[in-house]
C-alpha cells in the first residue's frame, strides 16, 4: 500500500516515479522539456482556477467572494484565448496542466456555476474552452472515468457550503450533458493524430 497527500504534485509522482509500473507506449504527461512550462502552468490553474471556484464558493465575505470571482474568470478568459491558436494548454498534445485543467472544467456546468456562485457563464458558452473541454472528454481516460451523477450528487447534496442550512437537499435535474459528445473540431488545430506525446517517441 502507498500513502500519500502531497496533492499538488501526486500526479507528478504517478508520471515520474512510477514509470516502471506505465503500460508500454503509455503517453508522456510530463516531459521533461516541458517540465518547467507545466510546472508555471500549473501553479496558476491550481490557484486561479482548481481552487479559485473554492474561494467562490467557501467565500466569508462579499469582498473575497468577488475578489475570487473576477480572478476566476479572468483566467477561464485567459485560456479561452490560449486555446484558440492551441489544441491544447501547451501545443498539440495532452499533458498534465490539460488533465488539472480538466478536472475543473468538467465539474463547472453541473457544479460550480450554481452551487459556488461562478455564474458569469457557463464553460459550454466559451467557444475554445467549450471545445477543448469537449475534445479532453472525448479522448480515452477522460470521458470514461467521468461520472456527472457522482459530481452532482456530491456538490449539490453531500456539500454543505453553510452549515447552519438545515433544509432538504435538490439534486438538479439538468443541464443537459449530451453536448460533451458533440463535435468539437479540435484537431484542425493540430498537425498530430494521437493526442499524447509517447515515450518511444522521445
Amino acid at each position: 500500500m502507498v500513502v500519500n497527500n502531497d496533492y499538488f504534485k501526486l500526479t507528478n509522482y504517478l508520471e515520474k516515479e512510477w514509470v516502471p509500473f506505465h503500460k508500454d507506449n503509455a503517453p508522456l504527461l510530463y516531459p521533461e522539456h516541458l517540465r518547467n512550462e507545466i510546472d508555471k502552468l500549473n501553479e496558476t490553474i491550481f490557484h486561479d482556477i482548481n481552487n479559485g471556484v473554492y474561494k467562490c464558493g467557501f467565500a466569508q465575505s462579499q469582498d473575497a467572494y468577488e475578489e475570487a470571482y473576477e480572478t476566476l474568470f479572468a483566467r477561464l478568459d485567459e485560456f479561452e484565448e490560449r486555446l484558440s491558436t492551441n489544441r491544447f494548454l501547451l501545443g498539440e498534445y495532452i499533458t498534465d496542466s490539460d488533465v488539472r485543467l480538466y478536472a475543473t472544467l468538467v465539474r463547472f456546468d453541473v457544479a460550480y456555476y450554481n452551487k459556488f456562485n461562478t455564474n458569469r457563464q457557463l464553460i459550454s458558452q466559451y467557444k475554445h474552452l467549450w471545445g477543448y473541454a469537449r475534445d479532453l472528454y472525448q479522448t480515452p481516460g477522460f470521458g470514461d472515468t467521468t461520472d456527472f451523477d457522482a459530481i452532482k450528487k456530491h456538490y449539490h447534496t453531500s456539500i454543505t457550503i453553510d452549515p447552519t442550512n438545515t433544509s432538504v437537499k435538490i439534486l438538479p435535474k439538468g443541464p443537459n450533458l449530451s453536448g460533451w459528445n458533440s463535435e468539437h473540431h479540435r484537431h484542425v488545430l493540430s498537425n498530430q493524430s494521437d493526442k499524447f506525446l509517447r515515450k518511444m517517441e522521445v
